[in-house]
């Protein structure tokens, strides 16, 4: 596109935002201001800003925060509580700690059907998580049970998944509804999601290098188990990509 053109587009686009914004008075989904520039999302630059994202010294298998770089293993670069506990996830990332504002922009997305936050929330998850998004990888999001997606009407983790840039492939499947994890203790998420996973028909992971996404970890349950289907079925690498966690505190 020529300077001239792409001028043109953005002085026509900030006449269609001063339109909207005249005419229908938008407001930001998080902070409830008025949007300035509506035809950029529901959420205002000022909340984008707000997100706080994870910063080093972090775990390299688990991704949590540490307070300092001596808390780390010279030697493996992982926290004690990671070399203590085996995972079939070799790494794992988010942008940030699921609390303020990211929590509040997930739960516009998920539960307030504002899907164009998947994009912008993708192009966090590529700037965080550029470590895991190396190689020659195949990307998969956690599915939904059926009833819980149409319910819903999209999967989330799928809508942030297209977004990435790289090759999507549904190759796992939810074979039985659960409990959602945020409504049970730390205890028994493991057991919950417990057989819930399956690999997908018709699909092959074998000598892949696959990184699950979703919208939160809480425990990593669900990450764990369906970690552990895609390694059953071959694949020699997984990790796991995340808008936000819920921070477990490695260095403690």
């Amino acid at each position: 596109m020529s300077a001239l053109g792409a001028t043109r587009m953005t002085l026509a686009r900030t006449a269609l935002d001063a339109l909207v914004a005249v005419l229908l008075a938008p407001s930001c989904a998080v902070c409830g201001a008025s949007l300035e520039y509506p035809t950029t999302g529901p959420v205002c630059g000022r909340c984008w800003a707000a997100i706080v994202p994870t910063s080093p010294p972090l775990c390299d298998s688990c991704g949590d925060p540490l307070q300092s770089w001596r808390v780390i293993s010279a030697d493996t670069g992982r926290c004690a509580r990671c070399r203590r506990t085996a995972s079939a996830l070799s790494s794992r990332r988010a942008i940030g700690e699921y609390a303020g504002t990211l929590r509040q922009i997930l739960h516009a997305l998920k539960y307030g059907g504002r899907r164009s936050l998947a994009r912008p929330l993708a192009a966090m998850l590529r700037r965080h998580g550029s470590d895991l998004l190396q190689g020659d990888i195949m990307v998969v999001p956690v599915p939904l049970h059926r009833s819980r997606r149409h319910s819903r009407g999209f999967n989330q983790a799928a809508e942030l998944a297209r977004h990435l840039g790289f090759p999507v492939c549904h190759a796992l499947r939810r074979v039985r509804a659960t409990r959602p994890q945020t409504d049970l203790p730390a205890g028994r998420r493991h057991a919950n999601v417990r057989g819930a996973f399956a690999l997908a028909r018709r699909t092959s992971v074998r000598g892949t290098c696959v990184v699950l996404v979703d919208d939160v970890s809480t425990t990593g349950a669900t990450l764990e188990a369906c970690a552990r289907v895609l390694r059953e079925a071959g694949a020699r690498d997984v990790r796991a990509l995340t808008a936000a966690r819920v921070a477990t505190r490695a260095q403690r």
